[in-house]
């Protein structure tokens, strides 16, 4: 193909100073070389016969985004000192699972745009999506047995049935207005965090790191994806959509009770969690792909804010970044253990 790809998060050639500045953020600029490296395999790998497949993965793979998850595997390997180049390789295997999730996400919630453009579903139809979505999955594990690490290959396989359980689990919960915190953080923890956790531990793995090494950067993953999945259900109701790069209140309409409405409905008044309750379920009725009524939408959010519950996904964000950071205390002193660290405290402070 005459096209020129790369990740839209190191594509700086026609950006200003200031515009290139914000895209490369520290933790990125660390590992500049390799993620330019994780790029160029990405592309060798997406490449196929078939056109279609190419150009769906192509198209996913330019949406943009701050690739964290490969972004995690570079910066473990590093601050574990690993001087091989397998982490390339993993990175581009998170990737990957990462880029089907969202294509078999974008399926499920009926969704028609992310990232600012529309979803690959809304472009191409919902079964070349879920297709592509297999072929990035089964390119993920053929690139895992290149690899051949077994334990590498146990994380992986255990973490995509996982994240299948947390999609269908999400999938469950839609419409249901009595999910508790519990079960909230049970599926976050499977369909977000886990994710997280296994480009940590893996790294960690191919790294020689020991085995209290290997857990404590599992935890920090999993913590650091916690506070990822709190914060982008809190700016589903206080973001802009120009920023998200989706519609506001895109959870509600979907019926999915997130921590910022199951903490509302908990402390409103009757009519207050009955308003939410009753949006809620009406989703299960409705066309998921539809939004909810701006009125309904601004008194909801009014609600959100009068309870606190935006204050209290934020209090639960923090702590889950508090203990990621506890977690890098075995870690060795080093540039990358500091990034790994300003990681955490970015997943707070961001608007998108």
């Amino acid at each position: 193909m005459g096209t020129n790809y790369s990740f839209a998060i190191l594509s700086t050639n026609n950006k200003s100073n200031e515009e290139r500045n914000n895209s490369m953020l520290s933790f990125h600029q660390a590992v500049a070389n390799d993620f330019e490296a994780v790029n160029q395999l990405i592309l060798s790998q997406v490449h196929s016969d078939v056109d279609l497949v190419e150009n769906i993965g192509h198209y996913l793979i330019n949406a943009g985004g701050k690739r964290l998850r490969p972004l995690l595997v570079l910066l473990v390997a590093k601050a574990l000192a690993y001087e091989g180049t397998e982490q390339h390789r993993l990175a581009a295997i998170i990737e990957f699972i990462h880029s089907a999730t969202l294509l078999h996400d974008d399926v499920v919630d009926t969704s028609d745009m992310r990232r600012g453009r529309a979803t690959a579903n809304a472009k191409w139809g919902n079964a070349p999506s879920v297709l592509v979505g297999d072929f990035l999955y089964s390119r993920a594990f053929q690139m895992m047995v290149a690899i051949g690490d077994m334990r590498v290959m146990e994380i992986l396989s255990n973490t995509t049935n996982t994240i299948a359980e947390g999609e269908v689990q999400q999938l469950v919960n839609a419409g249901n207005p009595k999910l508790s915190e519990d079960n909230y953080f049970a599926v976050i923890h499977k369909k977000t965090a886990v994710l997280f956790e296994a480009a940590c531990e893996t790294a960690a793995v191919i790294g020689n790191a020991d085995k209290a090494m290997q857990s404590q950067l599992k935890a920090y993953g999993y913590h650091l994806g916690m506070a990822f999945q709190l914060i982008d259900d809190a700016l589903d109701y206080t973001g802009s959509s120009d920023a998200l790069g989706k519609n506001i209140g895109d959870d509600l309409a979907e019926g999915k009770p997130t921590l910022p409405l199951i903490y509302a409905m908990e402390n409103g008044s009757s009519s207050e969690s009955k308003l939410i309750a009753d949006t809620i379920k009406a989703t299960s009725n409705n066309d998921r792909n539809a939004p909810v009524d701006p009125d309904t939408l601004e008194d909801i959010i009014a609600i959100i804010q009068k309870t606190g519950a935006i204050a209290y996904t934020h209090k639960k964000a923090e702590y889950h970044v508090d203990q990621a950071k506890t977690a890098l205390l075995l870690l060795p002193e080093s540039l990358y253990k500091t990034e790994l660290e300003n990681l955490a405290d970015f997943s707070l402070g961001r608007d998108h």
